[in-house]
């Protein structure tokens, strides 16, 4: 791979899982005037991200990652961003209460616009049409003229990102996040539920501690880290005129940084070493991921790494493993073997989503909560056994009341699916499913942290 690079240097290489536009003098058009706009992010943020993750590889914390599938333009509301980072901040809490490390938080939101497909056309009936690709490139209508990429999608892409930044930013330090406002984070649908009642208990005792500070002096109007938190964003970077188009030099180190989300990061179908996405993701220095999937070798593996972290620099990529329930041990422990052996620095995360679909009996696509929960352990499993540190989660949630997973605490089944199935892509946790989830891992940080502790003692 040559060393020279350039925000354009992609376009030279072979590219998947892109849209052909027909309209090319309409897709200049739009990326000349996404890079005049002003950037979404600032490099500043994203050394600070990268600060944190560097943390995590060294298993002095933890990695939350999550949102939407797909995010949508006609689901854009207020009340949506703010359902979501609550259940993220309760999420945060039990990983943190239960490890007592500092966790690392960074959603799938504002960018989250773009998804890879299996299949280039989808077909109903008689009618073969092109597959929807996210709302950043065509709509989910099965209609023609629907179904067609439209350049000008990609400013609507990058208006929503900002005005969704603009309200997470309020949220994160405007006084939402204050742990005072534990109990108030809980949305109304699971407060009658076992997790609700489980985070009500943990909430008492995170409100006694706070208690106890503040008889000692410090609250959370003398310690800021109390009353504010530090979020990010981030999206899988699959549209590269996109992410080209908002690609800034930084004038304080003079390098590339992709200003389109703090993080982001490389999917499963387009992690080819010769093809554009690594070509891409290798010159700019963004903290970034790399979907680690059934089909990876662990010497390719190797090679991937060494051309996108050649500096072997801790917190810049995070492997995110999606196998799927019944082929963790299959795969994970090779991949990890390989990267201690080498002596390589990430981030080990694991995706239970993306491999655990299947169809229910009633039609819809569904991930039955059993396999997600499987996978999870099964990745904690591995990493207790080659003694590494099991670093983060990543996962498709949202805050909203839907029924798209089935089980949990809850019991949702196959017949209950259609009641609330809202998703545009795929089915994902609702907020009572992503608390359990989170009380399972905060069990498994536990236990991997009083593990070290006696072996050290």
């Amino acid at each position: 791979m040559s060393s020279k690079w350039t925000p354009d240097s992609w376009r030279a290489k072979p590219i998947v899982q892109v849209p052909e536009y027909s309209d090319q003098d309409a897709l200049k058009d739009a990326e000349g005037r996404l890079a005049s706009y002003p950037p979404l992010v600032f490099a500043g943020e994203a050394r600070k991200l990268k600060k944190q993750l560097a943390d995590v590889a060294e298993g002095r914390g933890f990695l939350l990652q999550g949102g939407d599938c797909a995010e949508s333009f006609a689901e854009h509301h207020p009340d949506h961003i703010r359902d979501f980072f609550r259940v993220f901040l309760q999420m945060a809490v039990v990983l943190t209460y239960g490890a007592k490390q500092p966790v690392v938080k960074v959603g799938r939101i504002a960018g989250q616009f773009a998804k890879p497909r299996s299949a280039p056309t989808e077909k109903q009936g008689d009618v073969e049409l092109p597959s929807y690709r996210g709302d950043i490139i065509n709509e989910i209508d099965f209609e023609a003229v629907a179904r067609e990429p439209d350049p000008r999608r990609m400013l609507m892409a990058y208006r929503q990102s900002a005005a969704t930044l603009n309200l997470l930013r309020a949220f994160a330090s405007g006084g939402f996040a204050n742990l005072d406002h534990v109990h108030q984070w809980t949305l109304g649908f699971v407060n009658d539920g076992a997790m609700g009642a489980r985070y009500k208990d943990l909430a008492d005792r995170i409100s006694e501690s706070l208690d106890f500070m503040r008889a000692c002096g410090v609250d959370p109007e003398s310690a800021p880290q109390l009353r504010s938190t530090d979020f990010f964003t981030s999206h899988e970077a699959l549209l590269l005129g996109y992410e080209e188009a908002l690609t800034r030099v930084d004038s304080t180190s003079g390098e590339w940084y992709a200003t389109s989300g703090h993080m982001i990061w490389i999917g499963d179908r387009t992690r080819q070493l010769d093809h554009a996405h690594v070509e891409f993701f290798r010159g700019i220095k963004n903290p970034i991921g790399m979907k680690c999937g059934p089909s990876l070798e662990p010497d390719d593996l190797i090679r991937l790494i060494d051309a996108l972290n050649p500096e072997n620099e801790a917190g810049r990529l995070t492997l995110i493993a999606r196998f799927g329930a019944d082929k963790v041990f299959d795969h994970l422990p090779a991949l990890v073997r390989a990267v201690e052996r080498e002596g390589r620095k990430v981030v080990w995360s694991c995706d239970p989503m993306h491999g655990n679909v299947i169809k229910a009996s009633t039609g819809f696509k569904t991930r039955p909560f059993d396999r997600i929960l499987k996978e999870v352990e099964a990745f904690f499993a591995v990493h207790r056994a080659e003694g590494t540190h099991a670093g983060g989660i990543h996962v498709e949630m949202t805050g909203k009341n839907v029924t798209e997973c089935t089980g949990g605490a809850k019991a949702i089944t196959d017949e209950d699916l259609s009641d609330r199935y809202h998703t545009h892509c795929d089915p994902r946790l609702n907020a009572d499913q992503a608390l359990e989830l989170a009380f399972l891992i905060s069990e498994n940080l536990k236990s991997e942290r009083d593990t070290r502790l006696a072996i050290n003692a």
